[in-house]
């Protein structure tokens, strides 16, 4: 039996802490958490064994700080750092610091991440691996003429990309060369805000790609698996806001699953990768594939391999950080059924997606057979300004894709956050749209459906119902209302489960 940690810091905040919280607490581990001045009141600093306050609400100063990150574990003795996803958990410069202080790092080695964080290197790593990559550039350019060189070559349309990005940020579609000065501009002064990397790539633009990745896991005795695929190609801006598996595309294609697993090995091989890691693909309807990008974290999209495979990531992640081997071959691991995941944001379609921060007067949370929610909310929590709007990833499993999908709906249609706007009715109408339901997908669906929305459906019966006795409970006021204006039968409806989550 190998040793584990006796404490773990979590370098990040809201659902993903508390996700690495519960694992911790199932591996009696003792948790500690890490705040901003605008996290004070989170969830995560309230689930945690103990909790560090790291600095004022921006980034910069708090959760980007490696300096704060690793006081905070000094003063709370621990012996490893998970750093979650965003934030810091692909900086390879924190990687190292955590290694030099003394802590384990949660995650591959700060070699591996540099190698793979360059998106050009890692191009230059999958082709010395075998893996199949999109035509483009080697190298960061200096101008938008050597972007125009190789797209003449070419030929239009190329996507410019950050060479440091991650996240839609600093990537352009360019039809036309009379487009192609400003929108590298533009690209690049994107990416230096970002990443403080202004270099950009190009890359022939695969016309109505679909974006599908693969979830790798490796010890550090040499043992190296592939978990299968994610099909994440409902995408809004480069980002995800969908995400399933198995791909529908996958799943009718023979051997596709196999020849892009061993793909994606021999990129993670290549770059002498172990811990949790995602290999992403762009995938044609024939069945072609192309090596896009090696993110060395835990996705935002994790819990949908787990639920098909039976795995906790998270808690292979600390296993392995600790030592250990795995404890399963590639042909010991088994899926089954199919999961769907819908990313949860405060924000308003209606309005182009203008994030919606503000206070969560009301909270209705769904739940039954072949349901997860991960997330990191209660009623009379304000969601600050400062960090990225997502509050939850809800998780719907079942046998086959069309029970998963109308599980989905179903708990989507129970769910309810009162007080701010959020992409919940969006779901709904994606779920509904005859093309998800058939599975023809590719990186451009969610633009065309937009363009041409169905009507919105309705809030259920029920879900109206609770909505109108909390609005005319608001509007009432009589005497005895507290100063948030619930009074006792109001408040009872829109703190929920908040009894559930102490």
């Amino acid at each position: 039996m190998f040793p584990l940690f006796p404490s773990v810091l979590i370098a990040n905040r809201g659902e993903i802490a508390l996700r690495i919280i519960r694992t911790l607490r199932e591996m009696g581990i003792r948790s500690v958490a890490v705040y901003s001045d605008a996290d004070r009141a989170a969830l995560h600093v309230r689930k945690a064994d103990e909790a560090a306050h790291i600095g004022p609400a921006p980034s910069s100063e708090s959760y980007l700080n490696i300096e704060r990150i690793l006081d905070a574990a000094r003063h709370h003795k621990v012996t490893a750092i998970h750093p979650g996803y965003g934030f810091l958990s692909e900086n390879a410069r924190f990687a190292q610091a955590c290694k030099d202080a003394g802590f384990i790092f949660i995650g591959p080695s700060p070699e591996s991440i540099a190698l793979m964080g360059s998106k050009t290197g890692a191009r230059r790593v999958a082709k010395a691996g075998g893996a199949p990559i999109v035509p483009g550039t080697e190298e960061g350019l200096a101008s938008s003429a050597e972007a125009a060189a190789f797209a003449r070559e070419a030929g239009f349309p190329v996507m410019l990309k950050a060479v440091a990005g991650g996240g839609g940020k600093g990537m352009r579609r360019v039809d036309r060369e009379s487009d192609l000065g400003s929108a590298f501009d533009s690209a690049s002064s994107e990416a230096q805000r970002a990443f403080g990397d202004g270099r950009i790539y190009v890359e022939k633009l695969i016309e109505n790609a679909r974006h599908i990745e693969i979830q790798v896991l490796g010890d550090q005795h040499g043992n190296l698996v592939h978990l299968g695929e994610r099909e994440c190609s409902v995408q809004r801006r480069h980002q995800k806001v969908i995400e399933e598996s198995p791909s529908p595309l996958v799943a009718r294609m023979p051997g596709m699953r196999e020849r892009m697993g061993e793909a994606a090995l021999h990129a993670a091989r290549a770059a002498g990768y172990f811990n949790a890691g995602t290999v992403e693909f762009l995938a044609d309807n024939s069945g072609s594939f192309y090596f896009l990008e090696m993110n060395t974290r835990l996705q935002v999209e994790h819990p949908v391999t787990e639920l098909v495979t039976g795995l906790d990531l998270v808690r292979l992640q600390i296993e392995i950080a600790a030592g250990a081997r795995l404890p399963f071959t590639q042909e010991q691991i088994a899926r089954r059924g199919a999961a769907i995941e819908c990313r949860i944001y405060a924000e308003d379609p209606a309005s182009n997606f203008f994030p919606s921060p503000g206070r969560i007067m009301q909270l209705a949370e769904p739940s039954g057979p072949g349901i997860r929610l991960d997330s990191g909310i209660y009623p009379g929590w304000t969601i600050p300004v400062d960090y990225d709007p997502m509050l939850a990833k809800l998780i719907a499993w079942s046998g086959t894709r069309d029970h998963a999908i109308d599980r989905m709906l179903r708990a989507l249609g129970e769910y309810h956050i009162g007080g701010i706007k959020s992409n919940i009715p969006l779901f709904r109408t994606i779920l509904n749209d005859s093309a998800f339901r058939a599975g023809d997908l590719d990186t451009g669906y969610l633009d065309r459906l937009l363009q041409n929305p169905a009507t919105p459906s309705p809030p259920p019966p029920a879900l109206a119902a609770i909505a109108a006795l909390v609005a005319s409970e608001l509007n009432r006021k009589p005497a005895g209302a507290t100063a948030g204006g619930f009074t006792s039968t109001s408040r009872w409806v829109a703190q929920g489960r908040e009894d559930l989550l102490r």
